[in-house]
């Protein structure tokens, strides 16, 4: 009887030393399940805390920065869309406003004087467009205008030629009186060869009368 308890209590303890064996790795421990066994060393369970450490701490940082968004104003969440031209902001009040700044129709004015049949006075609404077109001038010492004067078909070839020229000329002396240099200026003259509009009458004729101030 004795040495059959002495053999149990052997294989007892035989039992309890496998349980509790190191694995193939050296210090491990031991993860049965019903269908299997796992040997997992302490580096690699080390190796997976420190990952799972990363990935909580990427979770918390993007919850962060979805909040910072939340508190941010409409137009400053929204990035601006590549491509699209939000176009120049308002002139401050007493500024002046360059041509190239100005909408199309407005910059065609601010580089047109109209005269008066058969005159060539400037006539005072013109006399703040040309002070604006001299201080860019001096603001910009290597620019250069060519003033082109015209004239409604009214009248002789030769004498819309002279009444032409006069209108340029007209021009180009109000630009040197603001202290535009004379060698930058130019005045030429079409009479009535090219017409801005086409037809007969004074709607016609009242936009032929002109002087156009382009730039060389």
């Amino acid at each position: 009887m004795r040495s059959a308890g002495t053999a149990l209590l052997s294989l007892a303890a035989v039992a309890v030393l496998a349980g509790c064996s190191t694995g193939p790795q050296g210090d491990a421990v031991v993860v049965r399940s019903s269908n299997s066994t796992t040997w997992a060393t302490s580096e690699s369970m080390a190796a997976a805390a420190a990952a799972e450490a990363r990935a909580q701490a990427a979770r918390d940082a993007a919850r962060a920065a979805a909040a910072a968004r939340s508190t941010l104003p409409a137009s400053a969440a929204e990035p601006r869309r590549a491509g699209v031209e939000t176009g120049p902001g308002p002139v401050a009040p007493g500024t002046m406003a360059s041509a190239a700044a100005l909408p199309p129709r407005q910059a065609e004015v601010e580089r047109i004087v109209y005269f008066d049949f058969d005159r060539t006075e400037i006539r005072d609404e013109y006399k703040g467009m040309i002070d604006r077109r001299a201080r860019a001038l001096l603001a910009a010492p290597q620019a250069g205008v060519v003033v082109e004067g015209h004239a409604d078909e009214r009248g002789g070839r030769e004498y819309n030629l002279a009444l032409g020229q006069k209108r340029a000329e007209a021009v180009v002396r109000a630009l040197v009186l603001l202290g535009v240099p004379p060698d930058r200026l130019e005045a030429v003259s079409f009479g009535d060869t090219r017409p801005a509009v086409q037809g007969q009458g004074e709607q016609a004729w009242s936009q032929n009368r002109r002087a156009e101030l382009k730039d060389r």
